[in-house]
């Protein structure tokens, strides 16, 4: 079986910050470890590297569809899948993915799709193309219900992962950071709730990229006065540390801004708590969207009602005062993980689904596919 994971959105495969990019590269890293497996994505130079059992390659140069920047498109795309047998899209309406999808029906592949969130200008705007993919890969039964798939057959959750021995806890680091919020500084990430109710005198660190800066700049003069810290380009060492000495993660995504906009999947899984809680943190999210799957109110951590600052600012209170069940709360949190959100048990549930598709190449050989080894 050979598996080919097509990630549209531009990134470095060291160092990556944020969910999405993240989540693909890890499960394609750990995938390869069962099964030869490539990553494609796309970037200013075509590369080709390796990152541990798995092969790395960068389309250089590409289109961006209508100049949007998370909807690049090459034809040297259909190059870097002709040996695939498994094709595997990481985003579902953009350009990329509907045209992998086509050709791998045509060439009689099977075809995949998760949705990450975002998107762009593609054909789905104007026919359906959910039926161009063999299975609908969710990260959470909130991903499986919104997109109106909770009852498809061809639609299953494979959840998300973790690396938990480099997100785990160090004893040897004093939690002594105060609560740390991981992810892109974008409005509906909630970060605006999160340092309101932020308690006099706790330390908040903020860490991750800018892709507003009109948001960060909100951000900045709101925390004036406040013990808040802001964090940008850190590598997986120092983001883990900022994981150890966290006394909790925060993500209070909210579906409605304090500008008015509006999203029905602010988020889709809720990466950043998982690698928190793998690293013995506890956790406090909104309840909002996939978040409430993670957390376990009042064993792992809190789930609070979104766009709520003094819930927020009650429970980290709470925290900060009861600093042994905070402890017992972390511990609570790794198990969580260990239990459902490793990247193994992720990459089961896609090599099940991958396998109980027939191979429209196969079908008449009766060649049944395996992915418990390599070849």
């Amino acid at each position: 079986m050979k598996v080919v994971h097509i990630v549209p959105a531009p990134f470095g495969p060291h160092g990556v910050v944020g969910g999405a990019e993240r989540y693909a590269l890890e499960l394609a890293r750990q995938m390869a470890d069962r099964v030869p497996t490539t990553l494609v994505t796309f970037g200013q130079e075509r590369r080709s590297e390796q990152v541990g059992a798995l092969r790395v390659r960068t389309i250089g140069d590409p289109w961006f569809v209508r100049g949007q920047r998370t909807n690049p498109f090459s034809r040297d795309v259909f190059r870097e899948i002709r040996d695939a047998e498994i094709v595997h899209c990481h985003q579902h309406h953009v350009l990329v993915s509907s045209a992998v999808a086509a050709w791998c029906r045509v060439t009689g592949r099977r075809v995949f799709v998760s949705d990450l969130g975002g998107g762009g200008w593609d054909v789905s705007a104007y026919v359906s193309t959910d039926t161009w993919f063999h299975g609908h890969l969710h990260l959470s039964e909130y991903s499986r219900r919104i997109h109106g798939q909770a009852t498809l057959p061809r639609a299953r959750v494979i959840g998300g992962g973790v690396d938990t021995q480099r997100f785990s806890p160090d004893p040897g680091v004093p939690r002594d950071g105060g609560p740390l919020f991981v992810g892109r500084l974008l409005p509906h990430k909630g970060i605006s709730d999160l340092i309101r109710g932020l308690p006099p005198g706790m330390p908040l660190t903020v860490a991750g990229p800018v892709p507003d800066p009109a948001t960060k700049e909100r951000l900045v003069d709101l925390a004036r006065g406040k013990a808040v810290t802001f964090l940008h380009g850190l590598d997986d060492q120092a983001l883990v540390h900022e994981y150890q000495r966290a006394m909790c993660i925060v993500l209070p995504s909210v579906y409605r801004t304090d500008e008015g906009y509006e999203t029905l999947v602010p988020e889709l899984l809720g990466q950043t708590l998982l690698e928190g809680m793998a690293c013995g943190a506890p956790a406090i999210c909104t309840d909002v969207a996939s978040m409430p799957e993670i957390v376990e109110h009042g064993i792992s951590g809190f789930v609070v009602s979104p766009n709520d600052p003094a819930s927020l600012g009650d429970r980290l209170s709470w925290l900060r005062t009861h600093p042994a069940d905070a402890a017992s709360m972390g511990l609570a949190a790794r198990r969580r993980v260990l239990t459902a959100f490793t990247w193994a048990h992720t990459v089961d549930r896609c090599l099940e689904a991958y396998n109980a598709v027939r191979s429209p190449r196969r079908e008449r050989s009766g060649i049944a596919l395996t992915g418990g080894a390599r070849g």
